[in-house]
């Protein structure tokens, strides 16, 4: 057994960042379980409402102020990153008005999973040293201010687009944590911002989400319509995905910190190629047996089949594809789910297209 001398402790933390590498975290830091230092931030946004229909945000409040909310007697944060910037990230795409786009951590298998996994590993090599020492593995699956911790962990800092942005990665990284009963000399906090007078993201969102600086209002944010929110989406919102069926990259593609940003190596992350820009007509033909399987084991399934449906028939009305007037009229007609059909209407009247009769106004 290993004594809790300083130097033991400083030796070990050294020896879990190892592992931690070893396991394929693109990085990874030691932060204390304190109150996140932008949790008054984070009050004053929701009583701005800014997190839409959220409700779960506001339910969380209270539980975010201490992690000891989420894994009792917690001593110490570890939170590690994954990089998944895909090849030719950010260069212009030239796309059929068909096609649709998904946000490039999406694209592979669900992250949570990934995570989960591999900070499990990292906990049972932890606990080879120190038996008793327990711990909770988290990705973006408790109330954690993640990006907060991975401020205090010294990755990066916070930027204007509200991602943490890494020196060297950038801000295309996703984020897990391994909560320890276990203090750690933690890592010194990253304090500068390197955003500058920049303001690429705040004004290449096309929906004008961004209230300002690091101020992100999910009532015009395409990544809440398109993977958050249930059931209808506003004919003025509908309108606007600007091709995206789940999630939006935009504030991201546009930030100079990942235009030499390292290629993502984690291939369970850089999936096969499925979701890459997608024929969003052939969507509308998949059997629900084929998109079960389309999407088991992968992010997209937090919108489910319906949320990807809905969205593709917007995106498809949107774009002014004539091609899928008669499968919307099918779609109307026949789906199982209430908001599908609703969306198929609303895409049809878009395209002016008689949805009674299905003839051409």
């Amino acid at each position: 057994m290993i004594s809790d001398e300083p130097e033991n402790l400083v030796a070990l933390r050294d020896q879990i960042r190892l592992w931690a590498l070893e396991l394929g975290f693109d990085m990874v830091g030691f932060a204390p379980a304190v109150t996140p230092p932008n949790y008054q931030f984070y009050l004053d946004w929701l009583q701005a409402g800014h997190q839409a229909g959220m409700a779960y945000m506001k339910r969380q409040a209270e539980a975010r102020q201490d992690p000891n909310a989420i894994f009792p007697f917690v001593d110490t944060i570890i939170v590690v990153g994954l990089n998944y910037k895909p090849e030719a990230y950010g260069q212009p795409l030239d796309l059929k008005p068909h096609q649709g786009r998904v946000a490039a951590y999406a694209r592979g298998s669900d992250y949570h999973t990934v995570f989960w996994k591999r900070l499990d590993l990292l906990l049972q090599k932890i606990q080879s040293q120190r038996p008793q020492v327990t711990g909770r593995a988290i990705a973006d699956s408790a109330p954690l201010m993640e990006r907060d911790y991975g401020q205090l962990a010294g990755l990066g800092w916070i930027g204007k687009n509200t991602c943490l942005i890494h020196k060297k990665i950038g801000s295309l990284t996703l984020l897990g944590e391994l909560l320890l009963d276990l203090p750690l000399p933690p890592d010194e906090p990253f304090t500068a911002d390197h955003c500058g007078t920049c303001t690429r993201c705040l004004d290449a969102c096309p929906t004008q989400a961004f209230e300002g600086p690091y101020q992100l209002n999910a009532q015009k944010c395409i990544s809440y319509w398109t993977i958050e929110h249930k059931g209808e989406i506003p004919e003025e919102i509908a309108q606007n995905l600007h091709g995206w069926v789940f999630g939006c990259d935009i504030c991201q593609e546009v930030c100079p910190w990942n235009r030499k940003s390292p290629v993502g190596q984690s291939e369970e992350l850089m999936g096969d190629g499925r979701f890459d820009n997608p024929d969003l007509l052939q969507w509308l033909e998949k059997q629900d047996s084929e998109w079960q399987k389309a999407i088991k084991g992968t992010a997209l399934e937090r919108t489910k089949r319906a949320g990807l449906m809905r969205n593709a028939c917007h995106v498809l009305s949107a774009n002014g594809v004539q091609d899928a007037i008669p499968k919307l009229q099918r779609i109307m007609q026949n789906d199982s789910d209430q908001f599908v059909r609703q969306a198929a209407a609303q895409a049809l009247k878009h395209l002016e297209v008689d949805s009674n009769v299905g003839t051409v106004l």
